[in-house]
């Protein structure tokens, strides 16, 4: 499946991404389109939806479009590069990646400590109503 194209709708459905949204990833150089088919539809392989992934992972950790940017070239060239890095190169890039490793634990903490806080109001909110009233959606 590595080598078959997608377009761009069947793509926003396996990412849950909009069409709009995956449009503004390429105009702001996060993934371009790996081909175009003869009437000019964008493209896309594997690749291009694990890159998409990754992007959408991201978001709602808080990194901005320029950190993204930087991690995709740091994992690409990591990728890409294999052996023909030279080692201070490569330990550069790994000690990239390793900081948006520390920065996603982090805000997956503050993200834990806010679902606890709120599945606290919930329950207190939940322990004010009557037991005999049915809840409502």
């Amino acid at each position: 499946m590595h080598g078959k194209h997608m377009q761009i709708g069947e793509v926003a459905a396996r990412t849950e991404l909009s069409l709009r949204t995956i449009r503004h990833y390429e105009e702001n150089g996060l993934v371009i389109p790996s081909a175009r088919s003869q009437g000019g539809f964008r493209l896309y392989t594997e690749t291009d939806v694990a890159r998409l992934m990754v992007i959408r992972r991201m978001k709602p950790l808080g990194f901005t479009l320029d950190q993204m940017r930087d991690l995709l070239d740091a994992t690409d060239r990591l990728d890409t590069g294999g052996n023909e890095l030279d080692p201070d190169e490569r330990e550069a890039l790994i000690t990239r990646v390793r900081g948006y490793e520390r920065s996603a634990a982090e805000q997956v903490e503050k993200l834990r400590v806010q679902l606890a806080r709120a599945e606290d109001f919930a329950a207190t909110l939940r322990a004010r109503l009557p037991e005999s009233e049915p809840a409502r959606p």
